[in-house]
């Protein structure tokens, strides 16, 4: 069975559009979850403009269901410049404070919109390889923000992560597009067979939708997807609970 994990970043952007805690984030966090899904995502960026470090405190307290916390494993501790908004402690720091289930690392930049890159370990693997030897001591469950290639796939082998995420923009977009789409996906089941035979288990998110995500489901080996955006547009239109179960049925559940 694919895990789905809810990534409620951007139930913390509708908060943050006003100095309020409406929408609470703990709360919608347990509507998810009483809906069934199966963990619970958040991407603490250090503007925190959408979730923030306190959020991360607030869900350990009270989640049933595992706990994903995803980010850049090199942003360093910031001053928040927002009144009431407490200080970015640094990502490595709020994890080891934190200490989720499992920790998905992404090498995006402040930058940045969203995440849309995996890691390039050829420059970044002797850096990020101690960062899991850190993070599996402290008994998290460790994950790497990874495209499609099997030579960086293997590459994230050596540097002893429990598990890649393969970054599906590009399925998503040939989905979308139905240019090229059996190449695309055929890169992402090579991708897979790549991360099996490696000792990788393997996750998956980044675009995927109620439209792309049955096909992208037969990916072998696939265990988890986070999927938060789409899923929220789809809740303002079906509401919460019922935007959950749809996504559980079209991971065949």
């Amino acid at each position: 069975m694919i895990a789905l994990s809810v990534n409620l970043n951007k139930i913390a952007l509708i908060r943050n559009s006003r100095d309020t805690t409406n929408p609470s984030v703990p709360d919608h966090a347990q509507m998810c979850i009483d809906a069934g899904a199966d963990g619970i995502t958040v991407h603490p960026r250090p503007d925190q403009r959408h979730i923030r470090a306190q959020d991360c405190f607030d869900l350990m307290k009270m989640l049933s269901v595992e706990f994903n916390i995803e980010g850049n494993p090199f942003s360093g501790p910031r001053k928040s410049e927002r009144e009431g908004v407490s200080d970015y402690p640094g990502f490595m720091e709020l994890v080891r404070q934190i200490r989720p289930a499992q920790c998905t690392l992404v090498p995006d930049t402040d930058g940045q919109l969203t995440s849309d890159h995996g890691f390039d370990l050829t420059r970044d693997g002797e850096r990020v390889a101690p960062l899991i030897a850190e993070l599996k001591s402290l008994g998290i469950r460790t994950s790497l923000f990874m495209d499609p290639d099997p030579e960086q796939i293997r590459l994230a082998a050596q540097t002893g992560t429990d598990r890649i995420e393969l970054y599906t923009e590009s399925y998503a977009d040939a989905f979308k597009s139905g240019q090229n789409m059996e190449a695309v996906f055929a890169s992402f089941t090579t991708a897979a067979q790549v991360a099996a035979e490696e000792g990788l288990e393997l996750n998956a998110g980044h675009d995927l939708d109620l439209n792309n995500l049955p096909r992208f489901a037969t990916v072998p080996g696939l265990l988890e997807v986070s999927i938060g955006h789409a899923l929220t547009v789809d809740a303002i239109r079906m509401g919460l609970a019922n935007a959950v179960a749809a996504y559980q049925k079209a991971l065949g559940k």
